[in-house]
């Protein structure tokens, strides 16, 4: 199967291919914000727009040794200073990326966000944030400054995280190059034997729901938010409660259905024709009379579901949105 989602992509399959971070693949939760005092007021400003969307932020006021006194405690570093002085006073501290905190520097007039170390670790998430205030997010890594997307920042879609870290060097390569293929999702249990080359993801956690979706061409955002919110609430549930959203290839593209799963924060899996046929659903479908392809919105909910199994059949809302969920 294939997963996408204008920012947030990834690959899953029992066939398929995808196309949304501390060091496994997680988002960083905890921030420092460190400033000099003629600068804490901005800090508070960033501190208070930012406040929803992280666990932790404290305003750190600087001295010479305020990194190495919070080396550890915190998953990202957001120095308000020159990139050259956290460069300085960061570097003698850096060991591995898989462990060490993330760190972007933004300057007093908040116009450039950029991340130094840990781009796919939490470092692009907060420049990216920072641009709520304006602030231009100057992304460097390999894969975002090609418009593509790190195997780490895919892990994030499926609420994965990345178990084997050494092994990204070569599938992020692979990324550039538009050679990694699909993501495999194995069902257990089985043992599993890889290669140095070959990216192992593991969930975070073992509950959530799949919206499989199917929609008219050119569906509008709010038309599929609405059908989404009508179905979860059908069975008690609400789009906090959404592992990612499934779909097929046939809607690679369509921008309803990746802005409404930006907006939920949720990734979109695209299934191919051929794995859905495997997990076809109850209710029947036209467009397998038309066009041979089985009812998308079920099956997709089926295949993407960790247990194979429909919660709700399909329902069309508004002649536009076809919802089923999975799990």
């Amino acid at each position: 199967m294939s997963t996408d989602t204008n920012d947030d992509t990834t690959d899953e399959e029992s066939g398929g291919h995808c196309s949304t971070p501390d060091s496994d693949g997680e988002v960083a939760e905890e921030i420092a914000i460190i400033s000099f005092e003629r600068k804490l007021d901005t800090a508070e400003e960033i501190a208070s727009e930012l406040a929803d969307e992280y666990e932790r932020i404290d305003v750190v006021e600087y001295h010479g040794d305020v990194f190495e006194d919070h080396w550890g405690e915190y998953d990202c570093f957001l120095g308000l200073m020159a990139s050259g002085i956290a460069m300085r006073k960061t570097a003698p501290l850096l060991d591995d990326k898989w462990d060490d905190p993330a760190i972007v520097v933004v300057d007093e007039q908040l116009t450039w966000a950029i991340p130094i170390t840990g781009g796919h670790h939490g470092a692009n998430q907060v420049a990216h944030d920072l641009s709520q205030l304006g602030a231009v997010p100057a992304m460097t890594t390999a894969s975002e400054a090609a418009g593509e997307q790190g195997v780490e920042s895919k892990a994030k879609a499926l609420d994965t995280h990345v178990v084997n870290g050494d092994s990204t060097v070569a599938t992020n390569l692979a990324v550039l190059n538009d050679e990694l293929g699909p993501v495999a999702r194995l069902d257990g249990p089985r043992a599993v034997l890889v290669g140095d080359d070959v990216t192992v993801l593991k969930r975070n956690t073992d509950d959530g729901v799949v919206l499989g979706t199917g929609t008219v061409s050119g569906v509008e955002k709010a038309q599929v938010l609405n059908a989404w919110d009508a179905a979860l609430a059908d069975l008690g549930l609400d789009t906090s409660d959404v592992e990612f959203v499934a779909t097929g290839t046939r809607k690679e593209g369509e921008d309803g259905i990746y802005e409404a799963a930006q907006e939920i924060g949720a990734g979109v899996v695209l299934f191919e024709k051929e794995t859905l046929a495997e997990f076809e659903g109850p209710s029947p479908s036209r467009s397998k009379e038309l066009i041979g392809w089985p009812g998308i919105a079920e099956a997709s909910a089926i295949a993407g579901g960790r247990e194979h199994e429909l919660l709700r059949e399909k329902e069309r809302f508004d002649d536009a949105v076809t919802v089923a969920v999975g799990q």
